[in-house]
């Protein structure tokens, strides 16, 4: 008699052990668009915060750009990361994300602009917000459609700290009109 209760506790744990495996977190499309998005628009954000914290003059200024270069740099990391988890590639293809307006890109000659400026903070820091607004925008967009608990969690944390960037920049970039 002494057996069976171990036979029957063996069973058990056996059919316990069989249960289907634990399921993937959502995914959709507007997931993995609002991260190839992302990664690009990162990198663009990396060369004019690196632009900032080589040439800014003003000690918040450059803390500013070496913080945002070194937070995206992360930032992308992780997206990448994300990407290949998902079995997903890290660009879309051509002209996939126009309908959903397109990818908001920092026009390339307003970089070069910007590296030839002569009034290079206010350029910087106007060029930034643009950017930064932008950014906001795509993790607002990412909150209302995504699925991935993850994706959509990072979306709000970025939708919310490059509004507070773009409040620091704004006051930064008076103070310099003024000053």
């Amino acid at each position: 008699m002494r057996g069976i209760p171990v036979v029957v506790l063996a069973f058990v744990l056996a059919v316990a052990g069989c249960g289907a495996p634990p399921a993937e977190p959502p995914l959709n499309a507007d997931d993995v668009m609002f991260v190839q998005m992302m990664v690009q628009h990162h990198r663009q954000g990396i060369e004019i915060a690196r632009l900032g914290a080589e040439r800014a003059k003003s000690p918040e200024v450059r803390t500013l750009t070496a913080a945002i270069e070194t937070t995206q740099q992360d930032e992308v990391e992780m997206m990448l990361r994300w990407l290949h988890d998902w079995e997903q590639p890290l660009r879309a293809g051509e002209g996939a994300h126009d309908h959903h307006g397109g990818m908001p890109e920092t026009d390339v000659r307003r970089i070069r602009a910007l590296k030839k400026s002569n009034d290079f903070e206010a350029d910087l820091l106007t060029l930034l917000i643009a950017h930064q607004s932008d950014a906001a925008r795509m993790a607002k967009e990412e909150v209302a459609g995504g699925v991935n608990p993850a994706a959509k969690a990072w979306a709000g944390q970025v939708e919310s700290s490059r509004r507070g960037q773009v409040e620091l920049m704004t006051t930064l970039v008076t103070k310099l009109v003024k000053g």
